[in-house]
């Protein structure tokens, strides 16, 4: 009787174990059944998700946590955040300490999935610092940059979808020819900018690597994050190289609040200079979804074709 028992547990205890297998092998034919049978992609900011749903296009289904108008500086994970970031198959991020407050819930999530931080692909000799070293996080401004982040992100998307190797990379090369097309007009149009003019003043340091790469000053009153004060010097400094080269526009960004820039101005016309807001730049976030500044590429050209009326005079 006993030896009766324990072979009918053995029966049991292997067909439970079949049904554990089948369960685990219908759950990875199923992996993104959720999704329509597309890989889950959450990213932290629009600059990685628009190009990636671009690249991926049907074979994926892209979030982006920080939408319009959004500081990736300074934000912080929601309920909502979090309820995303559980429901991906991949995580990209921006890293080089731009979304300084989510990188506890990326070290949490890395454990049970990819998390990628696209921006440590970047040659650490190829990244800008400030003065006390601190790394440059905006890479987006820097087309040949942001084209190694999302080469890194493209890498990872095959890694999940192997099947789709080649579909992938062809789409990659495709969109980054239109990067480079980009990249060449925009340099084209800010060079027709008098060089005594091409100086580009903003509310914080986002505009490096753009100004490096387009042969353009740049001056940002906070430093590279929103985290970091603005002192009366900031503005004062500003206003005498304003002074000095007569530059006729300085420019707010869509994700800062415009007070330092108003102060700019202001102080400018008591020294007797007329200077201008040249317009609404795209620094940390992009337009809204559906318009031409929602896109990587219609936000690059939007801030070019801004400061390019504003800095040439041509401006309203």
């Amino acid at each position: 009787m006993k030896r009766m028992k324990t072979l009918r547990s053995t029966v049991v205890l292997l067909i439970g174990l079949v049904m554990l297998l089948s369960a685990c092998q219908a759950g990875q034919d199923n992996k993104y059944a959720d999704n329509d049978g597309k890989l889950n992609v959450v990213t932290t900011i629009a600059q990685i998700a628009e190009p990636l749903s671009v690249i991926g296009g049907d074979l994926i289904s892209v979030t982006s946590l920080m939408g319009p108008g959004v500081d990736p500086h300074l934000h912080k994970a929601t309920t909502g955040d979090i309820a995303k970031l559980e429901k991906s198959d991949v995580i990209f991020y921006n890293g080089l300490h731009l979304e300084a407050n989510l990188l506890e819930v990326f070290h949490e999530m890395g454990k049970s999935k990819s998390v990628v931080a696209i921006g440590e692909a970047v040659e650490e000799a190829r990244l800008l610092k400030d003065e006390t070293g601190a790394k440059d996080p905006h890479i987006w401004f820097d087309i040949e940059l942001w084209k190694t982040a999302l080469g890194a992100a493209v890498d990872e998307l095959i890694v999940n979808l192997p099947e789709h190797e080649e579909q992938l990379e062809a789409s990659r090369d495709q969109y980054f020819s239109q990067l480079d097309q980009l990249k060449d007009e925009s340099k084209q149009k800010l060079m027709q900018i008098p060089s005594e003019k091409r100086i580009l003043v903003t509310a914080h340091d986002a505009f490096g690597y753009f100004g490096a790469a387009n042969g353009v000053s740049v001056i940002g009153l906070q430093g590279l994050s929103t985290e970091d004060e603005i002192g009366l010097s900031d503005i004062e400094n500003t206003i005498e190289i304003l002074m000095e080269h007569q530059v006729p526009a300085v420019f707010i960004e869509s994700s800062i609040n415009p007070d330092s820039i108003n102060a700019v101005i202001e102080g400018a016309k008591q020294n007797g200079l007329d200077v201008q807001l040249g317009g609404e730049l795209f620094s940390d976030a992009m337009g809204a979804a559906g318009t031409p500044e929602g896109t990587y590429i219609g936000m690059y050209a939007h801030n070019v074709e801004t400061i390019s009326k504003a800095l040439t005079g041509q401006g309203d």
